[in-house]
């Protein structure tokens, strides 16, 4: 296969690429994200055409539109994949240095330098874009998947074969350059492969993590849902069995709170048990755990803590929700809270924990809402 071939190969490849980017998600509004590299795509398709036809169009078309469109491409594939890494400043770096490369590139073809010169110049900006996409991919590396972890080292090679491409055929006297230069390719090739794949399987595996977060987050509030909640609650269950401080669970529903949603609707109700969570997170320690059982009604779990301390807990949480009133666009709502407690024991399964948790939160809206109650404390055996 020779260099033609190869440099046809990445246009017709990034056109395909164009082709399906163009329909995928066609009736949903892309990310941000995926919308820099489409159009990453779309400058390289469009660059390696210029350069396939070099020699049919004019030396600066082929050559310098066509190679600074290759460098904006490169440069936007590296900052979609800081976009995917969160990193949502990329642009104040990465396009000063994309205006840069253009223009070192454009002086170099303007003063007709040598073009082994101006290749190396181009290898080693192509190469140090995709080392900025790299780096993007290496952040967090102990907490990365396999497969970010696998493209990392993968495109790091590849970006060195590219650098080094250039570098040899230029400081290396009698070196085989041809040869060196469809390696060059042949890496420029695979990198469009390994990036392809790479970054749509990572945008597959970033909305699996998503879509497994919401199994067990509540949309709403952020918190926890039942199932989070019971999940996060299990060892503590089993440490109850051995010796030391309880843990203690605080079960909190809101008076009247269906009120709020017949007067105001949903979107405020939501919005003011997402001021209600942040209200209680203000009372609780960073070990402390809220999670939302279902409607007005949240599960608190605290840790090493006995119930003397538990009942504290509760009233300050109960004093804080009754003393802000909470503001919506439509009202300034006052609201109260009626709070059961109790602590895990030895004996207890997730609904026995629960039922008596329950049971004292039914005491304290039986005796007038807006208040505490504790669970009986467990029946100890007289000898």
């Amino acid at each position: 296969m020779d260099i033609k071939t190869l440099v046809m190969a990445l246009a017709l490849g990034n056109l395909s690429l164009c082709a399906a980017l163009f329909f995928f998600e066609y009736e949903r509004k892309k990310s941000f994200g995926m919308s820099t590299w489409a159009v990453a795509k779309q400058c390289q398709a469009i660059a390696w055409c210029l350069l396939y036809l070099r020699g049919v169009l004019p030396d600066f078309l082929s050559i310098l539109v066509g190679s600074s469109l290759l460098f904006a491409g490169m440069a936007l594939d590296a900052g979609a994949l800081w976009q995917a890494a969160g990193k949502h400043g990329w642009r104040r770096r990465l396009l000063p240095a994309l205006g840069a490369a253009i223009a070192l590139y454009a002086l170099c073809y303007l003063f007709d330098m040598a073009p082994l010169l101006r290749n190396a110049g181009g290898s080693l900006i192509v190469a140090g874009f995709f080392l900025s996409g790299v780096a993007a991919l290496s952040l967090q590396w102990r907490e990365a998947s396999m497969l970010r972890r696998f493209l990392a080292v993968a495109m790091g090679l590849l970006s060195l074969l590219i650098a080094a491409r250039g570098v040899l055929a230029v400081f290396v006297p009698g070196f085989d350059a041809e040869r060196m230069q469809l390696a060059g390719f042949g890496a420029l090739y695979l990198m469009m492969l390994t990036n392809a794949f790479g970054y749509l399987l990572l945008s597959r595996e970033k909305l699996g993590g998503e879509l497994a977060r919401l199994e067990v987050i509540d949309a709403a509030t952020g918190v926890p849902n039942r199932r989070g909640f019971y999940q996060a609650l299990a060892p503590w269950m089993a440490l109850a069995r051995r010796p030391g401080l309880p843990t203690a669970l605080v079960v909190l529903n809101l008076d009247d709170f269906k009120r709020v949603n017949d007067s105001y609707g949903h979107p405020v109700g939501d919005a003011v048990l997402k001021s209600v969570v942040d209200i209680c997170r203000q009372q609780l320690r960073d070990s402390d755990l809220m999670g939302r059982l279902g409607g007005a009604e949240f599960a608190i779990q605290l840790p090493r803590t006995s119930l003397p301390d538990a009942l504290m807990v509760a009233e300050r949480i109960r004093a804080a929700v009754a003393g802000l009133p909470v503001k919506t666009e439509k009202a300034v709502l006052s609201l109260t809270a009626s709070l059961g407690v109790t602590t895990i024991r030895a004996e207890d399964s997730t609904v026995s924990l629960f039922k008596r948790a329950d049971e004292a939160l039914q005491a304290a809206k039986e005796a007038g809402r807006n208040r505490v109650m504790a669970a009986p404390e467990a029946a100890t055996l007289e000898v």
